[in-house]
């Protein structure tokens, strides 16, 4: 019998892609404001920028293991326990004006102090750029009364955090939040999904777990023995090897499969 769900946080509950992209299109603006150039390209320049940049650092594998993409690091501050993020909260600030500046000059201007306003500026527009689907809270509304709930995030746990503090509906829907950086290892590790079982004293036939990452979600229920759901609102093409016990293309679909478990 089903007693639990597990929900991913980005990208599932709250609609992450499309904040970083509102924050882009604002420091965008603002910069193109500021300096009356045409900044046409500077998105893309710094999200390429960002990318090299971030590789590059120590921390990388340990990002990768947690879950924290280049543009997490465009705004966290990573003041979170563990040598690992006391390594990151050193380098965010030069790693976050360097991506802007570096992307300035690929389109031509050669300008540190204006990348140095621009990495502040985007990590205010990121804060006040929350984006919840629309279908989110209704579902969770109804959820609440019959089964346990817990979220599972990849993420530095300061990070993650903020995203519930500007959006502070969602965490009282959740009976426990289990966050990677936290707990020390990320999605897909069995180890995670093993140590949000424990939290209700479960087994993995009892629970559903429900994310639109096949790589970390789906890969990491199904080797937990996890049923999962595959939210899919991109309709992204199946994998060869990765098959989730369901899918989906918006959060109402879990109501039949729920009747049918």
């Amino acid at each position: 019998m089903l007693k639990a769900i597990f929900f991913d946080l980005d990208d599932t509950l709250l609609w992450d892609k499309k904040s970083i992209q509102t924050a882009f299109e604002k420091t965008c603006r603002y910069a193109e404001q500021t300096t009356g150039i045409d900044c046409k390209g500077l998105e893309e320049a710094v999200r390429s920028a960002a990318s090299a940049l971030y590789s590059n650092y120590e921390t990388y594998p340990f990002t990768q293991m947690i879950g924290i993409n280049p543009f997490e690091g465009l705004w966290g501050t990573f003041d979170d326990e563990g040598e690992e993020f006391q390594k990151m909260k050193a380098f965010a600030p030069a790693y976050q004006r360097k991506a802007w500046t570096e992307g300035l000059q690929k389109i031509g201007i050669d300008d540190p102090a204006l990348g140095g306003q621009l990495a502040a500026y985007f990590t205010e527009a990121r804060k006040s750029s929350p984006f919840v689907y629309e279908e989110t809270y209704h579902v969770l509304d109804r959820l609440k009364p019959h089964y346990q709930l817990l979220l599972l995030t990849n993420g530095s746990p300061q990070l993650q955090n903020t995203k519930l503090e500007i959006t502070p509906e969602i965490a009282t829907y959740f009976d426990h939040i289990v966050i990677s950086g936290a707990f020390g290892k990320g999605k897909p590790d069995p180890e995670i999904f093993q140590y949000a079982l424990s939290k209700f004293g479960l087994s993995p036939e009892e629970v559903l777990m429900v994310g639109d990452n096949l790589m970390t979600d789906i890969i990491g229920a199904e080797q937990s023995g996890i049923r999962s759901v595959w939210i899919n609102r991109e309709q992204k093409s199946p994998h060869e090897t990765i098959i989730p016990t369901y899918e989906i293309r918006h959060l109402e679909e879990l109501f039949p499969i729920l009747e049918e478990l």
